[in-house]
């Protein structure tokens, strides 16, 4: 029978299930015990109301129940919706997400990150703006952090990699075999991290198929990426084609674009890197590389609740792209899908 106090107990629980008191909690959290037990506690506590009390468990545990959600700026659409995934994961698996928002400033990213673990998370899932920092592996000794996008210095828990190389590789030689010679590049690296693999990437394949890149940094939001992007647009000669590293930047070069009286695609060329669900609706919709977003913060979830609960050493998740061609990318005006003119 249910306490008459109100309040359901473990204790009660426990005489219900025919287990101990120490199995019940164990199966609560999910731990050293059978997926059958796991539900059948499950589903006794649901029947006799038992709700844990979050004070106590974090006293009995040493844990707070809340994980670090630190994005490098909520201004990038695919960061805001990776965000909104992972809190809801971290949910189903009896966490709270503590979101905070960078802000596209690494001092700033610094500060909140130590403010998160005064804080006494769980643990921290980051998109890193300086993935080089010192500071992640000082973190790393104290909590389990995952990285998404970019491995972390120092970091010897799992992390969600994009394998940029090849969503780099995919989204030059699409443009290229459409005859683009001359290709602008938006990103949001920093000069104080240039070595990350996405940049790099870039102009080694820029090498490998013959053409000329601009790289230029930009904002995440779309007002920044605009006032880049315009930049980058009356320059001399001017990319025949833009390659952004978010579909936000690309919303912005689109703006940029209809500013200066040129057409997408007839003009200028646009490609995005992350596959965000508004890039669909744009006229005309955005070529764009996808990741997966629902699949990375699973991954992301899976393997900071796992270090959390000591599971096995951290692995490593390496997401592969797949090319989505729209009708944003075409042919430069007057030439043909390989023709040489526009190597001159």
């Amino acid at each position: 029978m249910p306490s008459s106090r109100g309040r359901v107990t473990i204790r009660e629980l426990a005489r219900a299930t025919g287990l101990s008191p120490a199995a019940v909690s164990y199966a609560l959290r999910g731990m050293h015990t059978s997926a059958e037990t796991q539900r059948r506690v499950r589903r006794a506590a649901a029947e006799l109301g038992y709700r844990a009390d979050p004070i106590a468990r974090a006293l009995a545990s040493g844990r707070t129940g809340t994980v670090g959600v630190l994005c490098g700026s909520l201004e990038d659409h695919w960061q805001q919706d990776l965000a909104v995934r992972v809190g809801r994961a971290l949910l189903d698996g009896g966490r709270y997400a503590i979101i905070l928002d960078a802000a596209g400033d690494p001092g700033r990213e610094e500060a909140m990150a130590r403010r998160l673990r005064e804080q006494q998370v769980d643990g921290l899932i980051v998109q890193a703006l300086d993935p080089a920092a010192p500071l992640w592996a000082e973190l790393a000794e104290a909590v389990p952090v995952v990285p998404i996008g970019d491995a972390l210095a120092g970091n010897p828990h799992g992390e969600v990699v994009f394998d940029n190389r090849r969503g780099v590789t995919l989204a030059l030689e699409h443009l290229h075999g459409l005859g683009h010679r001359r290709i602008g590049v938006l990103t949001t690296t920093l000069a104080s991290t240039p070595d990350r693999p996405a940049d790099v990437h870039v102009h080694a394949e820029a090498a490998r198929l013959g053409i000329t890149v601009e790289v230029a940094v930009s904002g995440a939001s779309r007002v920044e990426a605009a006032v880049s992007a315009e930049a980058l647009l009356t320059g001399s000669p001017r990319p025949t084609a833009v390659f952004c590293f978010s579909d936000s930047i690309a919303y912005g070069v689109y703006d940029a674009a209809r500013a200066l009286g040129l057409r997408v695609p007839t003009d200028l060329s646009v490609c995005g890197y992350d596959a965000h669900a508004l890039s669909d609706l744009l006229a005309p919709p955005l070529t764009t590389v996808d990741w997966r977003l629902a699949e990375v913060a699973a991954d992301a979830v899976g393997l900071v609740l796992a270090g959390i609960d000591g599971g096995p050493p951290g692995r490593r998740v390496v997401r592969e792209p797949a090319l989505i061609p729209r009708a944003s990318t075409a042919p430069p005006a007057g030439a043909g899908p390989h023709d040489d003119r526009m190597d001159q």
